[in-house]
């Protein structure tokens, strides 16, 4: 007796489109062929969920088969025979989609001669803002993998080379009959590559390749932001066989500043003054990221809040002649342990005091009393 096709993905009869991939997506991943070579069990379980699939997936053959059951595609009904199970090509888009991953990414083919690209590398880089303002040249270790310099790359050792897989013909695939569906594997014996090595070289065992660290020279330009990725063409992990190298990444992050804020091209820095400066107005320095300082004037009777430019003290635009601005945001202190005297002071500067001293607490409280009608 056939078993029920929706108890073979594992699923409800009211299972939607997605929830149907979803199920045979993990179902194929576990029992295909290629994740476990010579099980015979695995191989058929793995047939009856595409077969389960090929079924459920096409609306009108679910209708025919939630009505008549395994008996819609038996003697001549719909879907009897090859066709009534899509054909190999309509599983080649399955395994397209459901497999990419399983298999690499995608299918992605080595070259002839079993070159491949050589892997990406990223490299975490830290820097302060004081650096990303000039720009520097940093100097960096990294271990990557690198051209094996006995072979050259070729996995053989001297005096000989790789020969073409006679299993696969050098494709690196090889199909396999799947009742009715012809599979695409990689090849067991050159595991892809479509030439094998009787000879490997000793210093890679025929890898082409060798670990090693390396030491690089990185140009951080004037102006860089936090998150910026450089990337370096062909400094990733060298090419397996001869074939071509990845790139290095490198990601980009900027130290926090202890007075400077950044904003784009534009900085931000808080400074307080004291209640009397405020009041009576006066000068203060601030050192600026270029090496020098800057004057900032006070006003009398400056508010906490008020910000002053100075233009052209911020950062670098990157690749640009700009220049950003600096920004300084007032903060007034108030004063505490207080002196006797100081007391003294302040309670006959409160006594001498009228609105005209404190326009905007008087106007404030005065608004308050109209709007909520306070006697």
């Amino acid at each position: 007796m056939k078993r029920d096709l929706y108890e073979t993905l594992g699923v409800a009869k009211t299972a939607d489109e997605k929830e149907l991939k979803s199920a045979f997506r993990k179902l194929a991943m576990k029992y295909h062929p290629d994740k476990n070579p010579g099980d015979a069990e695995a191989e058929k379980t793995f047939k009856e969920i595409n077969q389960a699939y090929e079924t459920l997936k096409d609306p009108q053959k679910r209708a025919a088969y939630d009505r008549y059951g395994h008996a819609a595609f038996e003697q001549g009904g719909m879907g009897a025979g090859g066709a009534g199970m899509g054909g190999a090509g309509g599983f080649s888009d399955i395994f397209e989609d459901i497999f990419g991953e399983m298999m690499g990414g995608g299918r992605q083919r080595r070259s002839a001669g079993g070159r491949e690209r050589g892997g990406d590398l990223r490299y975490n880089m830290e820097i302060s803002l004081e650096e990303a303002y000039t720009g520097k040249t940093a100097q960096i270790r990294v271990p990557t993998s690198i051209t094996c310099d006995v072979c050259t790359g070729t996995g053989a050792k001297p005096g000989t080379k790789p020969t073409t897989c006679a299993t696969c013909q050098g494709s690196g695939r090889v199909r396999a009959a799947q009742g009715f569906f012809s599979i695409e594997r990689t090849c067991p014996t050159c595991q892809g590559r479509g030439q094998t090595i009787a000879d490997p070289c000793t210093k890679c065992h025929g890898h082409g390749r060798i670990t090693e660290e390396r030491s690089l020279s990185v140009n951080i330009p004037a102006g860089i932001e936090d998150g910026t990725r450089i990337r370096l063409s062909g400094e990733g992990e060298a090419g397996v066989r001869g074939g071509p190298a990845g790139d290095l990444y490198i990601f980009l992050s900027v130290k926090p500043h202890e007075f400077y804020q950044r904003d784009g091209a534009d900085l931000y820095c808080s400074v307080p003054i004291s209640m009397t400066t405020a009041a009576l107005g006066g000068k203060f320095d601030v050192a600026t990221l270029d090496g020098t300082k800057s004057r900032v004037s006070v006003p009398e009777g400056t508010q906490a809040g008020k910000q002053f430019r100075l233009k052209g003290k911020g950062m670098p635009v990157l690749r640009s002649s700009q220049v950003g601005d600096l920004y300084i945001q007032i903060q007034i202190e108030t004063p505490q342990k207080l002196t006797k005297r100081q007391r003294e002071l302040l309670k006959e500067f409160e006594e001498l005091s009228s609105k005209e001293n404190n326009p905007e607490s008087a106007g404030f409280f005065s608004r308050m009393k109209d709007f909520f009608d306070i006697e």
